[in-house]
């Protein structure tokens, strides 16, 4: 029987880390199901799913200490139960800039909770707006949309959330129909 493993990597971003990440879940005979990375300055963050039969998750799991060790990385496991594909009705892009004002993250993810709504990904900048000087924020995200909300009615009450918060926003509505293959 299959099973799984999550895997997160944190360390210095430098040639070849992939690769070496790579090599170590498969020369456990695991398979790499998903994965997702990200730069912060120098650093990589990096998350992973891997499967494989019991054995294969024991050797990998014993394998990346002596990793972490050799490339000067952290790591932290956390078996699984099956990883399955999402049903979702649609995929939302948002885009909202505005005042970086305390809290603003906090609320728009509140918001999109309330609505049983989950996001995907996530990417926020700060910066001085050269115009006003004042801090202002850029925020990127996609949010998963299940097929029982009303997409129409939930992108009109975003867009006015969005607005009562002084942001000018984006609304993108990518819609998916067969995300089950």
């Amino acid at each position: 029987m299959l099973q799984q493993l999550i895997i997160n990597f944190l360390g210095e971003d430098k040639p070849g880390l992939l690769s070496a990440i790579a090599t170590t879940i498969n020369s456990s005979n695991c398979n790499i199901l998903d994965s997702r990375q990200a730069i912060f300055g120098q650093e990589l963050s990096l998350t992973m799913i891997i499967e494989g039969n019991q054995n294969a998750i024991t050797k990998t799991e014993l394998a990346i200490p002596t990793l972490c060790q050799n490339l000067d990385l952290l790591a932290m496991m956390k078996r699984t139960k099956h990883h399955a594909k999402q049903h979702l009705a649609h995929l939302l892009n948002i885009e909202f800039t505005g005042q970086d004002i305390q809290g603003l993250l906090r609320d728009v993810t509140k918001f999109f909770h309330e609505k049983s709504t989950s996001i995907s990904a996530l990417r926020q900048k700060t910066y001085t707006c050269s115009d006003t000087g004042l801090e202002t924020v850029r925020c990127k995200l996609v949010l998963t949309v299940p097929e029982n909300i009303d997409i129409s009615e939930f992108i009109k009450d975003t867009d006015a959330f969005l607005t009562s918060l002084s942001l000018e926003a984006t609304i993108t509505d990518t819609h998916q129909t067969n995300w089950s293959e």
